[in-house]
């Protein structure tokens, strides 16, 4: 007999879109929104999945702290401006500064594939060790995997991480608000051309290095002024186009960004031209967007830009009660149009 504990129901994504949804395995398009939105959310619901931010805000015992957790799965290991290891740290420490918190502390799993280098494998440690020490944490746990030859690609790496939030305001997308100054604290799309270049044999004029980097700094600066910040996040796979996309429809408004005021190399545009990408979707890996309230736009920005990490920031664009929803650029020419969230990913394994 077939009691209720034997039945699956069925899948909430229809078996037809498997194929596409398995090869948009670098994140940040539509049908990896669609399978986080459609499978993973409704599985796991909570009250603190709910926030839909990158990390989660809890309270233990009177203290709030934020969790979060990232795996790093880029290809090539090595590229200009950093390596899978820093990406790792940061990677982790980016996702706690998004919620308002202080990183503390970091665990660390890899997946080692038969046959990999221990000098690679050194290499790789160094680097995190030095992330870890830039970014003020600590590796205090971690776990060691090792797979098939032909099976790890080399190295993949989970960090976990826990901060502590020391402020009262409240974080998260569902905080946007209509009237909001969007900020972003520097030029936009070098991290998915640095990994392009290494993986095509390409050369440029001048080098294009990856902006990995550590924010927790610059965020808790902005946190210490007292603005009044509605909601962070760093800007990753997809590019600023995909953030703002997932920002719009978790709030519920329009985010309206001003083509001309966006920052990008004039070298990382000549790339995106020749290689056919939007800067707009171009991973990035030291870049966040920082909503706030209009009245802080200016204070914020000048705070940006006496940091290092925020020499080029810029106010980008408003933040609108309607259209809802969506995300909108007014061109160099004046012209408006709708920005959407690509199917897939530009470049797959960027991160």
């Amino acid at each position: 007999m077939t009691t209720p504990s034997d039945f699956t129901p069925a899948c909430p994504i229809p078996i037809s879109d498997y194929p596409q949804v398995l090869l948009a395995h670098g994140g940040g398009g539509k049908l990896m929104h669609q399978l986080i939105e459609k499978m993973f959310g409704p599985a796991f619901k909570n009250p603190l999945l709910d926030q839909q931010h990158d990390g989660a805000t809890l309270e233990i015992n009177g203290a709030k702290l934020a969790f979060t957790t990232d795996s790093h799965v880029v290809h090539p290991l090595f590229f200009p401006g950093g390596d899978i290891g820093d990406l790792a740290v940061n990677g982790a420490v980016n996702d706690l500064a998004m919620c308002g918190a202080r990183p503390l502390y970091l665990s660390a799993g890899f997946i080692l594939e038969e046959g990999l280098p221990m000098n690679s494998l050194w290499r790789v440690v160094r680097s995190m060790q030095r992330a870890a020490a830039a970014a003020g944490v600590q590796f205090v746990t971690g776990d060691t995997k090792v797979v098939d030859r032909g099976k790890g690609d080399g190295i993949f790496i989970n960090t976990a991480g826990i901060g502590v939030v020391e402020h009262n305001l409240t974080i998260s997308p569902k905080a946007v608000r209509p009237g909001d100054a969007v900020l972003l604290n520097g030029d936009i799309g070098r991290h998915g051309i640095a990994i392009m270049a290494v993986r095509e044999g390409l050369e440029f004029e001048s080098a294009i290095e990856s902006d990995t980097a550590p924010l927790n700094d610059v965020v808790l600066k902005l946190i210490a002024a007292g603005i009044e910040i509605h909601c962070l996040r760093d800007i990753t796979r997809g590019g600023i186009a995909s953030t703002f996309n997932e920002i719009a429809s978790a709030s519920g408004v329009n985010v309206a960004m001003d083509e001309s005021a966006i920052p990008v190399r004039e070298d990382v545009r000549g790339a995106c031209e020749i290689l056919g990408f939007d800067p707009l979707y171009v991973a990035n890996e030291g870049r966040f967007a920082a909503f706030v309230a209009a009245k802080d736009a200016e204070r914020a920005l000048a705070i940006l830009r006496a940091h290092p990490l925020g020499k080029e920031a810029a106010i980008i664009g408003t933040v609108t009660a309607d259209p809802a929803g969506l995300v909108t650029m007014k061109s160099r020419i004046g012209a408006t149009r709708i920005v959407d969230m690509l199917s897939g990913e530009q470049l797959p394994r960027i991160c």
